[in-house]
């Protein structure tokens, strides 16, 4: 089985998105996203590994592994932690220079930065930065290996 491109999975999240019909659907739905996200574990939860920015604490750690970059996290906040959700649905797994280059068009589509407070927001943008950062991080530590 082929892995799914972060095109793909974007795709999938507006459908779902689509089905709804109002904001307080939206929201429920992810809620519910946050609520199936797997707790991190207590030790990742340290200063290092929140993400500065969020109102609410997030933390996000990343691992890779054969190339890919796995992430995980967690969140105080119930709708931030289904927010960290969605990004690890569309980010995990891939590779950095296929990280870096996601433009997440689905965020704009599903309409969430006009729904979203902006402190929320601002942190929303704060997770994703700090995933291409770790993107950025392995892709260079990759190109350091390689020569």
């Amino acid at each position: 089985m082929s892995q799914q491109s972060i095109l793909e999975i974007e795709k999938e999240i507006i459908e779902d998105f689509a089905l709804f019909d109002s904001w307080e659907d939206k929201y429920e739905y992810i809620i519910d996203l946050g609520k199936k996200l797997p707790a991190l574990e207590e030790e990742y939860k340290v200063t290092d590994n929140k993400i500065k920015g969020c109102q609410s604490t997030v933390w996000l750690v990343a691992t890779q592994d054969n190339g890919r970059i796995f992430f995980k996290a967690d969140s105080d906040a119930v709708i931030v932690k289904g927010l960290v959700s969605m990004l690890i649905k569309v980010l995990s797994g891939h590779r950095p220079e296929e990280i870096l280059e996601a433009k997440l068009d689905f965020i704009r589509e599903i309409g969430m930065m006009t729904h979203l407070a902006q402190t929320r927001s601002n942190g929303l943008l704060a997770m994703i930065k700090q995933m291409k950062n770790y993107a950025l991080a392995y892709q260079t530590i990759q190109g350091l290996e390689k020569k």
